[in-house]
C-alpha cells in the first residue's frame, strides 16, 4: 500500500484543473494567491513578508506536502496532503491517514473549483495512496470551508468550544471533519 506522494501518477487532471506537487519555483505564485486580502483570514499562519513566506514554502518538508492547483496553466491555489501515522496500540503505527488543507484565489471562488480540487485530493488519498482515513480542520466561523467538507461527504466529528486562537478575532470555536476510505468508495 503506497503512502508516498511519489507513487501518484502526476499531474492529476480533473474536468477543469490540474493538480501537481509544488516545486521550488511555485513559491512566488503560491504567495501571490495567499497574499490577497482575506485569503489568510483562516490560515494557521500570517502570510506576511514575501521573502519569509518563500523561505517557508521552499522548505523541503513543506514542499513535500504541498500541491498546486492550476487552471489553464496558472496557479490558482494550493492543497496540503500530510500523510501521518495512525494511533495504534502495540505494533508500530503505519501511515494510514492524512490531514488535508486548501486555499483558492478569491477571484476563482464560486465556480466549484475548490470542490473539484478537494474531491480529487480525496480520490488521491484513498485510491492512489490507499489511506484509511482523512481529516481536515477549520474555524467554525469559516463557513465556506466546512460547507465544502460537508458537500464532499465529510463528517463533522468535533465541535470544540473556543479552543482556536485567531490572529484578530480572539478565541473561536473549531470544527474537525473526517472521512473513511469505505465511505468514499461507497459513494461511487
Amino acid at each position: 500500500m503506497p503512502q508516498d506522494l511519489n507513487a501518484v501518477p502526476w499531474p492529476v487532471r480533473t474536468a477543469r484543473l490540474c493538480l501537481r506537487p509544488a516545486t521550488y519555483d511555485d513559491a512566488d505564485a503560491v504567495w501571490q494567491v495567499r497574499r490577497q486580502p482575506g485569503v489568510d483570514e483562516w490560515l494557521s499562519h500570517d502570510v506576511g513578508d514575501r521573502d519569509a513566506y518563500l523561505a517557508r514554502l521552499r522548505d523541503p518538508d513543506r514542499l513535500a506536502v504541498t500541491l498546486v492547483i492550476e487552471l489553464d496553466g496558472q496557479v490558482v491555489g494550493d492543497l496540503m496532503l500530510q500523510v501521518e501515522d495512525s494511533w495504534a496500540q502495540g505494533d508500530r503505527p503505519r501511515p494510514q491517514q492524512a490531514t488535508l488543507g486548501w486555499v483558492l484565489a478569491p477571484e476563482h471562488g464560486g465556480h466549484g473549483y475548490a470542490t473539484e480540487a478537494v474531491a480529487a485530493l480525496l480520490r488521491i488519498s484513498f485510491e492512489d495512496l490507499g489511506l484509511r482515513r482523512v481529516r481536515a480542520y477549520c474555524f467554525a466561523d469559516n463557513e465556506p470551508s466546512w460547507r465544502l467538507m460537508e458537500r464532499l461527504g465529510m463528517r463533522r466529528e468535533e465541535h470544540s468550544v473556543r479552543d482556536s486562537l485567531h490572529r484578530t478575532r480572539g478565541w473561536l470555536d473549531g470544527y474537525a471533519y473526517a472521512l473513511l476510505a469505505e465511505e468514499w468508495l461507497a459513494r461511487e
